[in-house]
């Protein structure tokens, strides 16, 4: 039981961070969620919230590493540009003959 669960939070996550299938899954996440077809039916009281209740972890969790991940990118790439355009200054090189003494 522990394979197909980990196996199915690995395709999950996996399929999440690639971009042409994210809106897709994240629909469809949110389309389970809303649903009253599930794994396990939610008029059943505890047993019925748990796989909702995982199935809205793992998407607020893998959701909230992409928006980090983007942030983090996002600000690497202004400081990035910052540093560029300090070196964008134009250098000169003054050649200078020196007496001996």
């Amino acid at each position: 039981m522990k394979n197909i669960v980990q196996s199915f939070y690995l395709w999950y996550r996996q399929t999440l961070r690639h971009a042409k299938y994210r809106w897709l899954l994240i629909g469809g996440t949110l389309i389970y969620l809303i649903s009253p077809i599930d794994i396990a039916p939610d008029f059943i009281p505890v047993i019925g919230w748990i796989d909702d209740g995982i199935i809205a972890t793992m998407l607020v969790t893998e959701v909230s590493a992409l928006v980090r991940e983007k942030i983090k990118k996002r600000k690497a790439d202004d400081s990035t540009s910052e540093v560029g355009e300090a070196t964008d200054v134009k250098t000169s090189v003054v050649d200078v003959a020196a007496q001996e003494f």
